[in-house]
């Protein structure tokens, strides 16, 4: 099997900060979104990777070439047409074998093996409270038999989440190869849902399967629930001489914590100052000065500094922010 995961995109909504980081490379609980994914594609046995990059590309593969030792295939998609366009453009480096398709903003946390170790394609969903606002799988009989974008009327709560298992990977990439061609776009994009959607008229059998946990981290708002959860899921015992720890928190290293209140849902990134701050649910990036400061739901960016005391901010990196 291999695993193909798109990185074009520019995450413009995560602005200041893919300004001078792809969004992929954001860190969340301790590391970047794109290392959480890739640890569990290493844990599944899973050598050979199609990475689709696009924006800030190289700052990708750079860090996965540094951080993972396992066989990686570049592709760059130039011009951003969707998602069906980006896994178009793997297919000569996935040929006939089984593909794990995974979206490089999402993180997820399940029995993602029992889904690789099937021989159904398989489609990752969870329950959600307004499907309108997903995409959506429609079922009968166990079989998926429809795939809606944002339905304004939708039948079922299963949203799709991001994380596809297709054994019938020769078809999958017929069915994009005519999208592609014959030039049929959704909302503007060539869309991956209506290749499986052509897939199932031509008698291939869809399944759902159920995701555990998925976290989007396609948004501020959503990033930081991101941290919260995954800090609650794993993160480590921290004390620090002359602060106050209050879990969970990720503290990484070489960071300095100094008379300061820390947490609960924090992630300090290396070699970070925290200087007589008090500082809750928030991220804060590598090489940052954080002094005086009352920070709460913030993202502060790598390289940046912020003194003085506020409630909430979004300060790109190697920003300086200055209120005493």
């Amino acid at each position: 099997m291999k695993a193909v995961i798109p990185v074009a995109g520019e995450g413009t909504r995560l602005r200041p900060h893919t300004h001078t980081v792809p969004k992929p490379l954001l860190r969340v609980a301790g590391k970047p979104i794109l290392g959480h994914i890739f640890d569990d594609v290493v844990r599944l046995g899973i050598r050979d990777i199609v990475l689709i990059v696009g924006y800030r590309g190289r700052d990708i593969v750079d860090y996965v070439e540094a951080t993972y030792d396992v066989n990686v295939a570049i592709v760059e998609q130039g011009e951003r047409l969707g998602l069906g366009h980006a896994i178009y453009l793997s297919k000569d480096h996935v040929g006939d074998e089984p593909v794990l398709i995974m979206l490089g903003d999402s993180i997820f946390k399940g029995d993602l093996g029992a889904m690789v170790e099937s021989r159904d394609n398989l489609i990752g969903v969870t329950k959600v409270d307004e499907p309108q606002r997903f995409g959506i799988v429609e079922i009968e009989n166990s079989r998926i038999v429809g795939l809606v974008e944002k339905p304004e009327h939708p039948k079922t709560d299963l949203a799709i989440v991001g994380v596809y298992c297709i054994q019938d990977s020769k078809l999958l990439y017929s069915a994009l190869e005519r999208i592609v061609e014959s030039g049929t776009r959704t909302k503007g994009e060539f869309q991956l849902t209506d290749a499986l959607n052509l897939m199932m008229k031509e008698g291939v059998v869809l399944k759902a399967f159920d995701i555990e946990g998925w976290y989007d981290c396609g948004k501020p708002e959503t990033l930081l629930e991101t941290n919260r959860a995954l800090l609650e899921r794993a993160a480590p015992e921290v004390w620090v001489p002359g602060s106050i720890i209050l879990p969970p928190v990720h503290i990484g290293d070489g960071a300095r914590i100094e008379s300061s209140i820390v947490g609960p849902y924090v992630s300090v990134a290396e070699d970070s100052q925290v200087k007589r701050s008090v500082i809750r649910n928030s991220i804060i990036g590598g090489n940052a000065l954080v002094e005086d400061a009352l920070l709460e739901a913030s993202l502060v960016g790598d390289n940046a500094v912020v003194r003085g005391n506020y409630k909430r901010l979004n300060v790109g990196d190697s920003s300086e922010i200055d209120f005493t």
